[in-house]
């Protein structure tokens, strides 16, 4: 499987098939839904949902389907009517010739004035888990963990603490959009220290093969 980073949330998996986009948003590279065949949205942030990329992505591919939330799909059913399919927690479904199951429910506190709203995390044939907006440990072993290194509703030893509990092979940085150079090597580096997990960050564009 051949993972590609395309910027902050937005992550392509592709195993030579139909392609599948997890959480294309408003900081996504153009081109991020090109050619896809799935999209799933884990909630209904404008970082992580962008309509606009997911209206491109079905309209260019009649094929193509999405699994989401009620929050999001309620903007998309309309126009798609049997394309836009809605998930909760211990869902299991194939999208794309990937095998999904769901975990999780809400989104992270960001403040306790501030009403949560839900949020759901994918893991994509039992190997590579992407967690939305939550620290939400799966029920079962995660190779790749999508680790958001930042955001205003977690500490950085909030995000080690979840990686020691996770317990992954490899850790890939999610959710880098408000970061520089300077940001990421400075969270990456606690993270490191408290965690001694193979993790690697990718600039948008780049790739990994798992």
């Amino acid at each position: 499987m051949q993972l590609t980073k395309k910027g902050h949330s937005c992550i392509r998996l592709d195993k030579g098939g139909p392609v599948l986009v997890i959480d294309p948003g408003g900081f996504t590279e153009p081109g991020a839904v090109e050619d896809v065949a799935a999209v799933l949205i884990t909630h209904e942030h404008p970082d992580h949902f962008n309509e606009g990329h997911v209206r491109a992505a079905l309209d260019a591919n009649p094929a193509a389907e999405v699994w989401t939330l009620a929050s999001v799909a309620s903007q998309l059913s309309a126009a798609y009517p049997g394309r836009v399919h809605v998930v909760g927690h211990g869902d299991t479904f194939s999208a794309a010739g990937f095998e999904v199951q769901v975990h999780g429910e809400l989104h992270a506190v960001i403040h306790p004035d501030i009403p949560r709203i839900t949020n759901v995390g994918y893991l994509v044939d039992g190997t590579v888990f992407h967690p939305g907006d939550a620290l939400t440990v799966p029920e079962q072993p995660v190779d790749t963990l999508l680790l958001p290194i930042n955001a205003p509703w977690c500490k950085v030893s909030e995000t080690a603490d979840y990686v020691r509990e996770v317990r992954p092979k490899r850790v890939i940085d999610i959710h880098d959009g408000l970061l520089g150079e300077t940001g990421v090597g400075l969270y990456g580096q606690v993270v490191n220290m408290l965690t001694g997990t193979d993790r690697r960050h990718l600039g948008s564009g780049e790739a990994q093969q798992l």
